[in-house]
């Protein structure tokens, strides 16, 4: 079922054009590799549940927050704006349903921010969705990794290059790599004097690539659509908020004081929602990816022998590592009490 903040973005999008790329074939795994991807499965299936799981809690969040904050301020102008305030008249009573209904939507808040700061949902998150991507690629990174020399080190990515500090993901990642150990030397055994093999796995990478650069081009387009049809919702808030501000010189009636200060804040929540979700700079940067690994696909293409698929697989990989980790440094600062 798609999260809070989904389904408020899909209403934000009705009605907006979102250039959607073409379905990539659907990779096949060489045969070598399917006991290997068959063991690791749980574990990827485990953390990426987790990981969803909470980026849904923690975008959704930060999302309510926002939005909510605008409603407590309708709340808070509703009772002078529709005139409910003034206690000659029999709506009166009113005023205090609203006052109700402000202090229930700050409870509501404050609910979200506590629970939400308390359990670590973006720290959960970012974690389990570090474990679940390495995880995932570990079928693709084992044929690169030498299981016939001693190895210090248990976790596969750190026998064939450093990736970098992943927290506790590294020993996650290691503990599967242990449990797998076995399995990967006995099936990848002589792997790369099979041309069935190797040619299986250049095309099994390649079309892997394929299906990321299309997720890649598809947030992008999503991401771009939500950046444009935000600041056009704030134009015409803030330009009705103008309006409303110029009426009220000519016209002095209580309700505009809603639009004035409604609108406004309604705009801002939309304009921080979105800053905090950084839509910009992921629109730019799943382009950038996209790009990169169309490239990466082609070098892999054109490699002739497999010491050059090798290296041209180990880049690759490379590439995805090093932009999960530019977006690990993007997303963690933007945490829930931002919001």
């Amino acid at each position: 079922m798609p999260a809070l903040h989904q389904h408020i973005q899909r209403l934000l999008l009705v009605g907006a054009h979102i250039d959607k790329p073409v379905s990539p074939p659907e990779p096949i795994a060489p045969s070598r590799l399917a006991p290997l991807i068959a063991a690791i499965a749980p574990s990827h299936q485990a953390y990426d549940a987790r990981a969803l799981l909470y980026g849904h809690r923690y975008r959704s969040g930060f999302w309510c927050i926002y939005l909510l904050s605008a409603i407590a301020v309708l709340c808070a102008v509703l009772p002078l704006g529709l005139g409910w305030d003034a206690s000659r008249i029999q709506v009166h009573h009113y005023a205090g349903y609203s006052a109700v209904a402000e202090v229930c939507v700050i409870g509501t808040v404050s609910a979200i921010y506590w629970f939400g700061h308390r359990s670590d949902w973006q720290g959960e998150w970012l974690g389990a969705r570090t474990t679940a991507e390495l995880t995932w690629y570990l079928p693709v990174l084992a044929p690169l990794v030498d299981f016939s020399a001693a190895a210090r080190e248990s976790n596969w990515y750190e026998r064939v290059f450093d990736p970098g500090r992943h927290g506790s993901a590294i020993d996650e990642v290691a503990e599967i790599c242990k449990r797998n150990e076995a399995l990967a030397r006995s099936s990848l055994q002589g792997a790369w004097d099979d041309r069935q093999f190797v040619a299986e796995y250049t095309r099994w990478t390649i079309d892997l690539l394929a299906g990321q650069r299309a997720y890649h081009q598809g947030l992008a387009g999503r991401q771009h659509a939500l950046l444009h049809r935000v600041h056009a919702l704030n134009t015409w808030l803030f330009g009705l908020t103008a309006l409303g501000a110029l009426t009220h010189l000519l016209v002095h009636a209580v309700w505009l004081s809603l639009v004035t200060t409604f609108f406004p804040a309604l705009g801002a929540s939309l304009h921080g929602a979105l800053a905090q979700s950084e839509a910009y700079r992921l629109e730019a940067t799943s382009r950038r990816l996209a790009a990169e690994l169309k490239s990466a696909a082609e070098t892999i293409r054109a490699a002739g022998d497999p010491l050059a698929i090798k290296v041209a697989i180990e880049a690759a990989l490379a590439t995805i590592l090093e932009e999960h980790q530019d977006w690990q440094m993007l997303v963690r600062p933007h945490h829930l009490p931002l919001a």
